[in-house]
């Protein structure tokens, strides 16, 4: 007997999954798509650039009609066109099925050209600006003429303008920002009146106590963990609420876009670096209490360290929330394939139990990378007795 739960949570996934597939099933569009395809592959082939059959497979069944539960290939594509859109950035901000809103887009072509998304027509229209033309392909907006023809240089390169448009991840960031601006503003106010905390305070005083007392201070030392609490406060309640954030239905995976890693990893990188004292310095140049002859192996050993971390703090954050989201995402796309509330049992189960997994992770990567970063800031400033 499937109890109610169960049936429910293989309804949702069921619904999730069939939500690209008919949500826009418009004659014009998908001539519009074929159109598109018909051009790009046109592009692709006087170029000499193979064209992505499966991916064309994949779009067709995401925009077409509802896709059949015998038609096993088609929903498996449905599956990995559904999970891709989940994972990738993108211009409009995606709520669930018609809900959500456009952003503004911002490109630099021949001047300074501010737009909202909402010409692209998620994705399926030429949007005309000042004259020129652009379009959105995989993701990415590119220079075409009228008819959505893809331009291309003098090198045989397609044409894409400098971007700067407030995508779905950076408004999120944005959000973000914002939030735990007036969120942690508004807890210092309630330490005016009394050291006691109330409302959110009672949260996350215990949190900030654990990062000073069991982060900072361990690791950076007494004397200098105080101008380092800002960031360390910031970076880890940042990386923390985005996580929290991806493991919703509304497809916001920041903190599985390497691009946000890498500017996170940088920033520690760079503070680190401007932090660090002569005893830091001699260590990397000129280890002190070693032959003479092995100073100079040990230096190319610790600037190669000096790239290793940031690589680190990138990967390692950026590949764990991208895979949790991927066998989530695969596991309850699962559903949808069988089509079968027996089938769906299992899956459920497991999916769940993932789900709480990852939630653990999304706090235990924040707090890793807010401890590796105290330790690397504890490396810079710390002095040695040299005898």
């Amino acid at each position: 007997m499937i109890s109610k739960f169960t049936a429910l949570s293989a309804f949702v996934g069921l619904m999730f999954f069939s939500a690209p597939a008919a949500a826009q099933s418009h004659g014009q569009e998908s001539a519009h798509l074929e159109n598109t395809h018909q051009n790009d592959a046109h592009n692709n082939e006087a170029h000499g650039v193979e064209s992505d059959t499966e991916e064309a497979h994949s779009e067709s069944h995401g925009h077409g009609a509802f896709v059949p539960a015998s038609d096993t290939e088609g929903r498996k594509a449905v599956v990995k066109q559904t999970v891709e859109h989940h994972l990738a950035d993108s211009y409009d901000f995606h709520i669930v099925g018609p809900v959500g809103f456009p952003l503004p887009v911002i490109l630099i072509d021949n001047g300074l050209k501010v737009f909202s998304s909402a010409k692209f027509h998620h994705g399926e229209s030429v949007a005309t600006v000042d004259g020129e033309h652009y379009k959105i392909h995989h993701n990415k907006i590119y220079k075409t003429d009228a008819e959505g023809n893809m331009l291309l240089d003098e090198a045989g390169h397609h044409i894409k303008p400098l971007d700067f448009s407030i995508t779905k991840n950076v408004f999120m960031i944005i959000f973000m920002a914002v939030f735990m601006f007036f969120l942690f503003r508004g807890v210092a106010k309630t330490y005016k009146n009394s050291l006691v905390p109330s409302k959110a305070g009672r949260f996350l005083e215990p949190l900030i106590v654990l990062i000073r007392d069991e982060i900072a201070i361990p690791n950076i030392g007494e004397k200098h963990y105080k101008r380092y609490m800002s960031f360390l406060l910031t970076i880890f309640f940042f990386i923390w609420f985005l996580n929290l954030a991806g493991m919703t239905p509304l497809g916001v995976n920041v903190t599985g876009n390497i691009a946000v890693t890498v500017s996170l990893a940088l920033m520690t990188f760079f503070i680190t670096q401007f932090s660090g004292k002569r005893d830091y310095w001699m260590h990397i140049f000129w280890m002190p209490g070693v032959p003479v002859l092995l100073r100079p192996v040990l230096a190319i050993i610790e600037l190669i360290g000096l790239v290793v971390k940031p690589f680190s703090l990138t990967i390692r954050l950026y590949a764990n929330m991208l895979a949790g989201h991927v066998v989530i995402m695969s596991i309850l796309g699962l559903i949808y394939i069988f089509a079968s509330y027996t089938a769906a049992v299992p899956f459920t189960g497991l999916t769940l139990f993932l789900y709480v997994l990852e939630l653990l992770v999304a706090a235990l990567q924040a707090y890793i990378f807010t401890m590796l970063a105290s330790l690397y800031f504890g490396a810079a400033v710390e002095e040695h007795d040299h005898h």
